[in-house]
Parts: C-alpha cells; structure tokens; sequence
C-alpha cells in the first residue's frame, strides 16, 4: 500500500506520483469518517452528488483507467443505460465494501506502476469525443490523470460532508490521526 510522502529517494517519481495519487484518495475517505451508509447517500447540495456515490464513482474511474492500460476489459463496465449506476449504492453495496473494492483497485494500481520498466510506456487512450482520436499516453500522464481526478472529487467531498454536519477538512484529518471515527 502506498504511504503518504513516502519516497524510495531523491527523484523517484514515481512513488512521489503514487504516494500524490493516494493523498487525493485520502482525502475522498476521510469525508465518510463517522457517517452512516444512510448519511453517506444523502444529497445535500444542489448537486445530485452524495458521498457513498463518490466513493463508488472514484474507485471505478480509477479501475477503468487502469484497466485501459492494463489493455483489459474493465471489471464493472458502464453503458449509457447504468451510467448513473456508477454514482450511488445499489443493491446490498456499502460504504465498507466500497472501500474495500477500491483498496483492491489502490493495490493493483500500485503493483502494476512499481511493475512497469518506464512511466514512458504507452496505452492507447479510448475512442471517447472528450479524448483526442487516435491517441497514446504516458504510465505518467495516466497518473496524473488520477490525480486530478481524485483532487477534483475530494473537493466535491469537502463540500458535502460540510454540508452534512459541519465537518471541515481540518477537522476529519485530525480526526483521522487521532483515530477517531466522528
């Protein structure tokens, strides 16, 4: 598991990326300390957007990348008609098991990064319209693809789990070091 701010040494970039990537999910976690699954699905901003939704929308985003360049089929693939699927619970799935799911998704991301010879390696990018056609990435850019995407959903998360009861960043990562749970 990555560790944040942990490097192998001056210039490792890569685990400075890995160890950045996870600071960002930390930040998506950290939302849900001491919420119920019922507190964690509520919508309480102008946005449809709920926490558990989050949570689940963040470990498939970075699940599909890596299988993107893995060149595998992603394991929980979408579709126009369960896109909406891919940001709320259904069914039994809970928060537990949610982080559960993406801590497997962290670990394999890590394995796969810490296995490649080169962050230069490439993946073809999918035929998207938001994508450029006919393109390859980097192992780098699909990290900082991660990155952004995490830190873009932290924020969304700040925001709601204010919204919800008040509690600030701040609050939660003092929360969190101290072990707390709300």
């Amino acid at each position: 598991m990555v560790t944040h701010a942990h490097t192998d040494g001056p210039g490792d970039e890569r685990a400075l990326l890995l160890s950045s990537l996870e600071a960002e999910r930390a930040g998506i976690r950290r939302t849900l300390l001491g919420l119920t699954d019922a507190q964690a699905a509520t919508t309480p901003t102008a946005s449809r957007l709920s926490l558990s939704g989050l949570l689940k929308h963040a470990a498939e985003v970075e699940q599909n990348w890596l299988a993107r360049a893995r060149q595998v089929p992603p394991e929980r693939p979408r579709t126009e008609e369960n896109w909406g699927e891919s940001f709320r619970l259904v069914g039994d799935e809970t928060v537990a098991g949610q982080l559960a799911y993406w801590r497997k998704v962290a670990d394999a991301t890590e394995t796969f990064i810490r296995g490649l010879a080169s962050l230069d390696e490439t993946f073809p990018l999918p035929d998207d319209p938001w994508l450029p056609p006919d393109d390859r990435v980097s192992m780098r850019w699909l990290l900082l693809r991660l990155i952004t995407e995490m830190s873009r959903h932290a924020g969304h998360a700040d925001i709601i789990r204010e919204t919800i009861d008040g509690k600030t960043a701040y609050e939660l990562a003092a929360l969190e070091r101290a072990g707390g749970r709300g």
